[in-house]
């Protein structure tokens, strides 16, 4: 029986949430449309099965077939990064971390990464986190001036606290992470650099940001956000590093890895190694640009100015809004955005200044910089009236009928 007559009740969310899909602007800077290669073998018979282990040494039998699919995801994984080491199994970009933390560091070792109300992520050191309770946290901020990375700065912080790990990579700095600096900065207190490049993996797997490959120790990153592959996550290391993050992952923190989804990262990865996705991250980072000169000329102050990547802050206080507010009325004119702490701000995190907005999902629907004009007039619009219900709805059908001339999957 198919889901429709077995589940009538799931199935008709499941479409009502394609349609919300296909009828919205996605402006989540972490979110994408995965092609349908990847929902293929997500949604495989490869889910069936358990595997325990790791290729050739398998707690379970039959898993000669999957065996073969995790190594040819390992071998496209470290080629794509650049690093010698790769697991492919961890479930989400938190396990990675908390996985690559524990081969680095023992529990109250020092740990040194940017402050989540400044652009970091939880697990880089947050009190209510697992990073925050199970190490001893130094963060470092942006400067408050430029509200950019203050490279001497760090240098002369991590030359003072010695952490043990250094993080870097970030999940709301639209700004170039110069891995070659934060490399000079773990080489002069002796730490380890580990880089958490899940916003960015798509732009440096298609040549848009530097690659972090040659100065890490160890680089974290989900496969789904600029990427484009299916939810999870994967660890890439030096050889030196390898047989502790794998003892990490299993049987450390984690049972059986998702073979549909080791599957389908094979295939992500696979993708992301084609010209036309080149192509892709390069527009990505186009169209990020194009809509920040938009938006400044409707009036937004932007955090740091403008963006070199996929990600833009924008500072809603400059219109007298809170990042709730906003994020709520933009939801209502069929923009889906999400509110954000900015640097130095006076607001809770569950209100925020800020709106987050980024581009990998409207370039997988084809939109250029033209569109970007549009998507800036839009935004601006819906944030005239706040309050306005009856605005927001004709708004919304405008955006429904713009977002009909770029289809995610067809007759999917």
């Amino acid at each position: 029986m198919s889901l429709k007559e077995k589940d009538p009740k799931i199935f008709s969310l499941v479409e009502k949430e394609l349609e919300r899909q296909i009828d919205t602007l996605d402006l989540i800077a972490s979110e994408n449309y995965a092609p349908k290669e990847i929902l293929e073998a997500s949604a495989s018979v490869l889910t069936n099965k358990y595997s325990e282990g790791y290729p050739g040494k398998r707690y379970y039998a039959g898993n000669e077939f999957i065996d073969q699919i995790e190594l040819i995801a390992i071998e496209r994984a470290s080629k794509l990064f650049g690093m010698p080491c790769a697991n492919v199994q961890p479930h989400s970009g938190s396990s990675a971390n908390f996985e690559a933390y524990r081969a680095l560091m023992k529990e109250g070792d020092t740990l040194m990464g940017l402050k989540l109300d400044q652009g970091g992520h939880l697990t880089h050191g947050s009190p209510v986190n697992f990073s925050g309770q199970l190490y001893n946290i130094v963060s470092y901020g942006v400067d408050k001036e430029t509200e950019q990375l203050d490279y001497d700065a760090i240098m002369e912080q991590a030359k003072e606290v010695k952490p043990k790990v250094i993080v870097c990579g970030y999940t709301a700095y639209p700004r170039t992470v110069y891995f070659d600096k934060f490399r000079e900065i773990a080489d002069a207190c002796g730490a380890y650099l580990l880089c958490d490049i899940a916003h960015i993996a798509g732009l440096i797997a298609g040549g848009a940001h530097m690659p972090a490959g040659p100065y890490a120790d160890v680089i974290t990153t989900t496969t789904h956000k600029s990427l484009r592959g299916p939810r999870g996550a994967i660890i890439l290391a030096k050889e030196e590093h390898c047989k502790l993050i794998n003892k990490g992952v299993f049987p450390g923190s984690q049972g059986g890895p998702l073979d549909h989804i080791t599957a389908a990262k094979a295939v992500c990865f696979h993708n992301a190694m084609q010209p036309e996705f080149k192509e892709y991250a390069a527009q990505i980072v186009k169209n990020a640009k194009a809509l920040a000169e938009e938006l400044k000329k409707h009036g937004f102050r932007l955090v740091s100015g403008g963006t070199d990547n996929h990600l833009i802050l924008i500072d809603v206080k400059s219109k007298g809004l809170n990042g709730k507010i906003a994020q709520n009325a933009l939801e209502n004119s069929g923009i889906i955005t999400n509110k954000n702490t900015i640097p130095y701000d006076t607001e809770k995190p569950f209100v925020g200044s800020g709106i987050r907005v980024g581009t990998p999902a409207v370039t997988t629907r084809g939109m250029k910089e033209e569109e970007m004009k549009y998507v800036a007039e839009l935004f601006s619009r819906a944030l005239e009236k706040p309050e306005d219900e009856e605005f927001h709805k004709k708004l919304k059908s405008e955006v429904k009928e713009f977002m009909g001339r770029f289809p995610i999957y067809g007759d999917l």
